[in-house]
């Protein structure tokens, strides 16, 4: 097979660096001007300008000129729920009309809901629908997904979704990273039991990881869901069995969740819509990944997370989808830019950092992907214009032109 160069890179945005980024260090892409790539197999040879040319055979490669375009490494999607039943439109209407994500959880609808619908859906069914969804990541230059469990809320249902993630990370070229979020809500008939919920959903996650059907374990660490000592009390379980740890955490609500993931080492942390400023302090001396979701404060119309204050306190920021059928029912990398641009106040190189070397970290894979770099994995995406501006600048549009993951080209737009 032919190794694949691409040359004449307007902009080679190369991401470079020990991952993950923090504060003003997120303000370095490492871009290379007229930037060429070499791929060998699915790992990237060699990295610099068009200079280096002169030491390779280029009959022996695939060779594209990406004049006027720029070149970056392919977005990574840390935080999803791609695999679910059914759907909510309905109560997409209800909060427009000014009833609140809580109160419409509270009288069966939320993620109860979609526990009713994803109880019905068969594993064969959870791959049809994950991959067409993937195939939507995947045209938006995300070469890599991290998928939750969490709408099965049983022991069946929960490894139903973590074996249809397997699966499909088998089958799609995307890279699948599972993660169980067992304790993503409290059923109505464990409610005031959730002491012996967070038991039971310790005994699945001993399954799940005797079969290794998960890297992560999450757990929504939120008011009227689980208290601060229930998620620590589950994420410490989840250490001594292995798995690396994320928390839901201070969406709604300032509980306490973002100091937690701060002091019991999470790899990440996420949402913190209602983060404190000792939160952020915490987490600027910890490497906790502030992983924030712009589309869904946007789809529940809330306050945005503090990203501008989280990377001028030193932070290590990523962004991500937060895809699910309720809250956030968008996969929009063009969106999650657009927003972190207008209303959270961050530059283009530290979107573009947050999207890509800190995503990877918030995955523990920084040191396989996330960035152009000699002995990584070839996941890259080619832009139709000359410069990372546009991608803000074109707002909300996709302008990602080719995808290339582990060394091949896996999908040109």
């Amino acid at each position: 097979m032919k190794g694949i160069i691409i040359k004449n890179a307007s902009e080679l945005v190369t991401c470079r660096g020990k991952g993950p980024k923090h504060g003003k260090d997120m303000s370095d892409i490492g871009i290379i001007q007229n930037g060429c790539v070499v791929i060998e197999n699915d790992t990237i040879a060699d990295v610099g300008t068009n200079d280096i040319l002169k030491n390779y055979d280029l009959k022996r490669y695939e060779v594209f000129d990406a004049s006027n375009k720029a070149v970056l490494p392919g977005f990574i999607d840390s935080h999803t729920h791609f695999i679910f039943g059914g759907y909510r439109a309905d109560e997409f209407s209800w909060r427009l009309r000014g009833d609140s994500y809580m109160s419409i959880m509270e009288r069966g609808g939320g993620i109860t809901s979609t526990v009713r619908a994803t109880r019905n859906t068969s594993l064969d069914e959870f791959i049809e629908t994950g991959k067409k969804r993937l195939d939507k990541f995947l045209a938006m230059g995300v070469t890599t997904v991290e998928g939750k469990s969490g709408y099965g809320l049983d022991r069946d249902t929960e490894i139903r979704q973590l074996e249809a993630m397997k699966k499909l990370n088998e089958i799609h070229s995307m890279d699948v990273v599972p993660t169980f979020l067992g304790p993503h809500s409290v059923l109505p008939e464990y409610k005031g039991r959730e002491d012996e919920f967070i038991d039971y959903m310790i005994e699945v996650m001993k399954f799940v990881t005797e079969n290794n059907l998960a890297e992560f374990a999450d757990i929504f660490c939120e008011k009227n869901v689980f208290s601060v000592e229930q998620s620590k009390k589950f994420l410490s379980e989840a250490k001594k069995l292995g798995l690396n740890l994320k928390i839901h955490a201070d969406e709604m609500y300032r509980l306490g969740g973002t100091e937690l993931a701060a002091e019991i080492g999470c790899t990440s942390a996420d949402h913190l819509l209602q983060a404190s400023d000792e939160a952020i302090r915490m987490l600027s001396e910890s490497e906790t990944v502030a992983t924030l979701l712009p589309a869904t404060a946007f789809c529940l119309k809330e306050s945005y997370a503090k990203g501008r204050q989280m990377i001028d306190s030193g932070c290590a920021v990523a962004l991500a989808t937060d895809f699910n059928p309720g809250s956030c029912f968008t996969n929009s990398i063009p969106l999650i830019i657009s927003l972190a641009a207008l209303y959270m106040n961050m530059s283009i190189e530290e979107i573009v950092n947050a999207l890509t070397i800190n995503a990877a970290a918030a995955l523990k894979r920084s040191n396989i992907t996330g960035s152009i770099e000699k002995g990584k994995k070839a996941d890259i995406i080619v832009l139709e214009y000359p410069s990372v501006h546009f991608l803000p600048y074109n707002a909300g549009v996709n302008i990602v032109e080719m995808v290339i993951k582990n060394g091949k080209i896996v999908k040109e737009n």
